[in-house]
């Protein structure tokens, strides 16, 4: 205990503390006269009415006395813990109450439901509507919303005629006003205009320095949120718009941060009260400022599915729009803005009618006239890219020089979120975040527009199947479903060659799946041939709009394989799938395989199967819901004071340096251009190039380029930019140089063929000034919270993980933890994980033979493996074991052992035996005499006999299993071994084992092994090895922060309560975690200080928050004028006496000096 704090005598309550009655309130009771009791109150009363008791049994027996003692104290422990264990059963309460700890823990408990989160006012919700003619950054307001939501405007002489208008509306009409306050002070008087009889009286009466809380209206700033809130983008500030009806409505590009659909979701709005809320939800939580998501700096905000769609459509090349069509889209690409020129290009067909291609009127979304400055450039893959860049058969490779649409047709490749190759993520970094906004409203506009005029819709029509493609799926069902039966015949007759470290049935089960993919592949192709290309469903695959080549095969021609957790429908009772089965019965549709589609119809046994695995898919999310929101709740709560400070140092609430700097780099993931890198040079060279041409400049050589370079890059200015990034940019220079040298060696006459590779000296100072600025925007700001990036980054792609098992690397047997189980594993930092594998690295790695001896040297072999029989012999006078070895069997199996090494296992064996026991008759024979035992005992020679076969002759114990694992790099087999077990440090000193180059994705045996710098490696890499094999991808920086906090105290802490409990210090931040009543408990006893510094304690405290802006101090000059006085209800001017005399304001002024 502190000493001064708290004494031992401070642990004995003589007084319990009775609280106010606002947190015991007595409720009035319908069914009975009288009040019904809060608990606390109850229990107060019981424990005065025991406490009288025992005043008044004075000459009782002791026992009788001790009795009313214990249920004294067992009374004022339920009154602090009504959860209490240990109550004996003839004390335990008859009812379950809430005591002050149950009040203080939990989600609803004071910390959690009323400290750290609060119900609040100006709020709405309803349900949400889409609407494209919106712009990307506004949201629709009901009127209904906007007379109840207001905000405090004060008067002031620019504005004073429209707060008297408003005042006259008063709260009915829009636009009105609810409330005046009038007067500055804090005491000023409150009128509520709906029950104002004269609205002009009062119009009149307004002064400067009123305030009028004014209805919300057009251009308002509101913080528009949908919960699940799993990422910082789902909270943005949007610009309202007032319209009629009863929905909140928002252009549907900006669904995918908030995770929104349309089918019944419903969002909440918040309407800042103060000029400083709005200035930061303006500047922070700007929609438009947040087109990008932190994870890994990909564009979020973006087009989808009927924009996509109508873009893709647009673009086709045998798409024409007439001159009125050609009008039409200018006008709505122009908008509400009357003044805004648009330029019609000229037409690009002229005979016999003047018709302008999709791509023309495309072009103008980006550039919609001369004077426009905006000049984008891109080349990019579409969805569809085959091959040859310039004459891709499906037209899909996209080019755009200076804002014109040259050649590909617009996909979700090009459009869509989730990709930095878009059109509207090189506007956001070539032109700002304005023009990709305004550019995508006008797609919205477009492509909504041509939908409806062109016709899009799907029908029932649209899916059924030709006689050709029923024929193709026939054929297709019989030749795949005989092979199946050749591979169960195999294996009935024992011919069926294993895979490595797979028993025949799973290697059977692992052929027939891959037949059956097949069948619904070859299928899916067959289908896509026989579709149309004006068929809608197909239209969407394509383009990437809504849904996949595979839903299409499943609707028209096939379902296919039903899986239940990777593997075919597993057999029930009887060994069969269904009762409508034969037992043991192995073929595909005993097993789950669907041959009918969605068109034809499933019959009853079909149903079942698909059903059995859209279960699995509904528990799945179920179960996974829960399982991310707790895992994101920890990432948070630890990693939530992590900020850039001044020094660009990554430091905790306690000023503990967790990283130097930043990411290694100090770069904000959300400016990443390229892959981790602030700059995609290729597309920035090429769009400079193409933005200034500088035809009358002479072009450089590749000498004149890498010196014209490192002149630049050696200058004063350029000193700000990092060693690596100036590393990076010389060697991308150095291939253009080397470009150009292998043109100029090139002899040709064409003027073009020499223009293709120029570069002047004018283009190449625009290009490394043009990194260079990226590189500084790039710079991640102090007062960063970083931390609570990190966890949202990790913990938000979660929701897409499945809590699957997946096979390894191709190997069917095996299996490695993946998905949320295995993130779990790993922040959790378990010393015991489900599926330990360490990948060996092979000295000899190209030799199939030298892998099969170090595997054998490392899988656990014992005596009972390579015996071919082990006998008892009993003769009149003796008796012994006689072990005979399968030579062939340990030839082939490359065991390194012989009757030599295998007596000397025996001998190290725990079985007690001794070289005199164990005689070495023949290559191929060992025979074993146990010591001489008592007469008619031959329970130690049984145990002997059940033992021998036990005994570890080769390999490591703790390796049950080795598996080859053989990969063809550039035409060579590579060969490398998957261990199953724990044991690191044995696998790394294996003769024949390449230590350095052997992995563990055990963390915690890695740091036991190689120390706390290999277990941070180990975690960053395996969370990125989890999350890769889910397609999300993250910024290493985000990984990097959370292994560097997990191991910043020298070992491994977990994201868990205990290594939450070693990485912070605040009472109040572990008590709103967990074990509220335990923290405080322990604070109280060992009289701890909490100095209120981190993000947890200041929101309870309600106090600024030291990050982001609250990171410094603001100091400014205090007003010299006096505060305006207060003024008094009997306030008379006659008691004023103003303090003329000098003489009696130099005695104020002594007086004051001397109590100062």
């Amino acid at each position: 205990m502190n000493p001064d704090c708290a004494t031992p005598v401070d642990l004995i309550l003589t007084r319990m503390h009775v609280p106010p009655v606002c947190i015991r309130p007595s409720v009035l009771s319908d069914l009975k006269a009288g009040t019904n009791e809060d608990y606390l109150t109850m229990k107060l009363a019981e424990i005065a009415l025991i406490n009288d008791v025992i005043h008044q049994r004075k000459g009782v027996s002791i026992n009788m006395y001790m009795e009313q003692w214990d249920f004294l104290q067992l009374h004022c422990g339920l009154y602090i813990n009504s959860e209490m264990s240990g109550i004996p059963l003839h004390m335990q309460p008859k009812k379950f109450g809430r005591g002050i700890v149950q009040r203080l823990k939990g989600k609803q408990g004071r910390f959690r439901g009323n400290l750290s989160g609060k119900r609040v006012d100006f709020t709405s919700r309803t349900v949400i509507s889409p609407d494209p003619n919106l712009r990307i950054d506004q949201v629709g307001v009901p009127i209904h919303v906007a007379k109840t939501l207001t905000y405090p405007e004060r008067v002031t002489p620019w504005n004073m005629e429209l707060m008297q208008k408003l005042v006259r509306n008063g709260s009915d009409t829009y636009p009105g006003a609810n409330y005046i306050l009038k007067g500055a002070s804090q005491y000023n008087r409150r009128y509520y205009l709906k029950y104002v009889v004269d609205r002009n009286k009062y119009a009149q009466d307004l002064q400067y320095g009123d305030i009028v809380e004014r209805h919300l209206r057009d251009d308002d700033l509101v913080l528009f949120n949908r919960q699940p809130s799993l990422h910082k983008l789902s909270i943005m500030t949007h610009r309202t718009k007032v319209l009629e009806h009863r929905t909140f409505r928002f252009n549907e590009c900006v669904c995918t941060p908030y995770n929104a659909d349309f089918d019944g979701d419903e969002m909440n709005l918040h309407l800042p009260q103060t000029e400083e809320a709005r200035a930061e939800a303006l500047v922070l939580l700007a929609n438009k400022s947040n087109l990008v998501t932190p994870r890994n700096g990909e564009l979020l905000i973006a087009a989808t599915q009927d924009f996509i769609t109508g873009a893709y459509l647009l673009t086709q090349k045998d798409t024409f729009l007439q001159i009125e069509q050609a009008r039409l889209a200018l006008c709505l690409l122009a908008g509400p803005d009357a003044s805004m020129v648009v330029t019609l290009p000229p037409p690009a067909i002229m005979k016999p009618a003047r018709l302008w291609t999709g791509k023309q009127i495309f072009s103008l979304i980006m550039r919609p006239n001369e004077e426009c400055p905006v000049k984008a450039n891109l080349k990019t893959k579409g969805k569809m890219y085959t091959t040859g860049e310039e004459l891709c058969v499906n037209d899909s490779y996209v080019i755009i020089r200076n804002s014109e649409l040259l050649a590909g047709t617009m996909d979700k490749a090009v459009l869509g979120s989730g990709s930095k190759q878009n059109i509207f993520y090189v506007l956001l970094r070539d032109w700002g975040e304005d023009v990709a906004i305004t550019a995508m409203w006008r797609l919205t506009r477009i492509t909504n527009h041509f939908n409806f005029e062109r016709g899009i819709s799907l029908g029932i029509g649209d899916l059924i199947p030709s006689q050709g493609l029923l024929r193709a799926k026939e054929k297709a069902l019989n030749t795949h479903y005989s092979t199946c039966n050749e591979y169960i015949q195999q294996m009935e007759k024992g011919l069926l060659v294993c895979q490595p470290g797979c028993s025949e049935e799973e290697t059977l089960e692992t052929k027939i799946l891959n037949e059956l993919s097949v069948i619904r592949d070859n299928v899916g192709k067959a289908c896509l041939k026989e579709l149309h290309p004006t068929n809608t469903p197909l239209i969407m695959a394509l383009c990437g709009s809504k849904g996949s080549f595979i839903n299409i095969s499943q609707m028209i021609a096939c379902v296919g394989q039903q899986a239940i957790n990777g593997r075919r429908v597993p057999n029930g009772f009887e060994n069969r799938a269904l009762p409508h089965v034969l037992a043991r019965l192995r073929t595909p549709d005993a097993k789950g395989f669907v041959e009918n589609s969605f068109y034809s119809g499933l019959v009853s046994k079909e149903f079942y199967f698909h059903a059995m695995g859209g279960r699995e898919g509904l528990t799945d999310t179920a179960v996974k819901t829960a399982e991310t929101g707790y895992m994101q709740r920890r990432l948070i709560k630890s990693l939530e004071d992590l900020c850039i400070h001044y020094d660009m140092t990554v430091r905790n609430s306690m000023r503990d340096i967790i990283q130097v700097p930043y990411g290694g780099d100090g770069l904000d993931p959300t400016y990443m251009e390229g892959n981790d890198c602030p700059v995609d040079y290729k597309r920035v060279y090429d769009h400079v190039r193409a933005k200034m041409p500088y035809k009358s400049e002479k072009p450089l050589d590749a000498v004149s380029v890498i010196n014209a370079t490192k002149e630049m890059l050696s200058s004063e200015e350029y000193d700000c930019l990092s060693n690596e990034f100036k590393q990076e940019l010389t060697a991308f220079l150095k291939s253009v140089a080397r470009k150009i040298a292998n043109r100029q060696n090139i002899v040709s006459n064409s003027p073009v063929i020499s223009q293709i590779e120029r570069v002047t000296v004018s283009q190449l100072v625009e290009f490394i000034h043009t990194c260079k600025e990226k590189y500084m925007r790039a710079k991640i700001e102090p007062g960063t919270a970083v931390g609570a990036l990190a966890a949202q980054s990790i913990g938000e792609p979660g929701t897409q993980m499945t809590l699957k098992t997946f096979h390894f690397a191709g190997v069917a047997a095996m299996n490695i933890t993946q998905g949320v189980p295995r993130i779990k594993e790993i922040i959790n930092a378990s010393p015991k994980i489900s599926t330990p594998i360490i990948t060996a690295t092979l000295v000899n790695d190209t030799d199939a033979e030298f892998a099969e001896r170090v595997k054998a040297r490392l899988e656990k072999t014992t005596l009972g493996d390579v015996a071919e029989y082990i006998e008892e012999v009993y003769l009149p006078d003796d008796h012994f074991l006689i072990i005979k070895l399968d030579i062939d069997r340990i030839k082939l199996l490359k065991l390194e052992v012989d009757v030599r090494s295998i007596s000397y296992s025996l001998c190290t064996s725990k079985l007690k035996l001794t070289s005199k026991n164990i005689e070495m008759v023949t290559e191929s024979t060992i025979l074993i005499r146990p010591n001489h035992q008592k007469e008619n005992s031959n329970f130690p020679f049984r145990h002997l006999t059940e033992a021998i076969p036990n005994v570890v002759i080769k390999g490591l114990p703790s390796i049950n299993r080795v598996v080859v694992h053989s990969e063809n790099l550039g035409g060579q087999m590579k060969f490398s071994l998957f261990v199953e077990g724990d044991n690191f440090r044995e696998v790394m000193a294996t003769h024949g084992i390449l230590g350095e180059k052997t992995k563990s994705n055990n963390t915690i045996e890695v740091f036991n092994t190689l120390g706390i710098e290999a277990a941070r490696t180990t975690i960053m890499s395996e969370i990125k090895l989890v999350m890769e094999n889910h397609g999300i991808s993250i910024d290493h920086r985000h990984l990097m922060l959370l292994a560097d906090l997990m191991t910043s105290r020298g070992e491994v802490l977990g994201i868990t309560r205990q290594g939450l409990a070693k990485m912070k210090e605040s009472v109040l931040n572990l008590a709103s975690f967990e074990k509220t009543a335990d923290h405080l408990f322990d604070a109280a006893y060992y009289g701890q200080k909490d100095i209120i510094c981190g993000v947890s304690e200041s929101i309870i405290m309600g106090i600024p928050v030291p990050l982001g802006t609250g990171i410094f101090k603001l100091l400014h000059k205090a007003d010299k004028n006096e505060p305006r006085k207060r003024e008094l209800l009997f306030d008379d001017p006659q008691f004023h006496k103003p303090l003329h005399s000098g003489k009696r304001l130099q005695q104020v002024r002594s007086r004051s000096t001397l109590q100062t």
